[in-house]
Formats: C-alpha cells, structure tokens, sequence
C-alpha cells in the first residue's frame, strides 16, 4: 500500500470518527449519558490514534523497520 492511500484511508477514518465526537459536543445535555461511553471508550481512542498516525507515523515506521532488521 502506498503511503498516499495509507495516508487517504487514516485521514477518512479521522473524519468519520469526528462526527460523533461533534453530535456528543452539541448535543442536549439530557442526552450526554447516552453517548458518553461509545465517545470515551472508542471514538476519542481512536481519533486520537489516527491523529498521532498522521502526525508522527514516520517516526513509528522508522523505529519498526529498524526494530526488524
């Protein structure tokens, strides 16, 4: 897979996993407890992990490629 793709599908999975975290954000407060556990427990988590990827992941490509040789 090239780097542009991988690059495309992670800034993808960083918009889709936006939305909710923007419906949690405005959302009535009488509807927060609904959503407060899918937001914690996954959204956030991996916002926050395609986020890094994106910012540093040539940083964790170099340290695997030279943690394998």
């Amino acid at each position: 897979m090239s780097q542009g793709t991988q690059r495309s599908i992670f800034r993808w999975i960083h918009i889709v996993f936006a939305i909710p975290i923007l419906g949690y954000i405005y959302s009535p407060f009488e509807k927060l407890p609904d959503y407060a556990p899918a937001t914690r427990f996954v959204f956030l988590p991996v916002m926050v992990l395609t986020g890094l990827w994106m910012w540093k992941g040539h940083v964790l490509r170099r340290l695997i490629s030279k943690r394998s040789a």
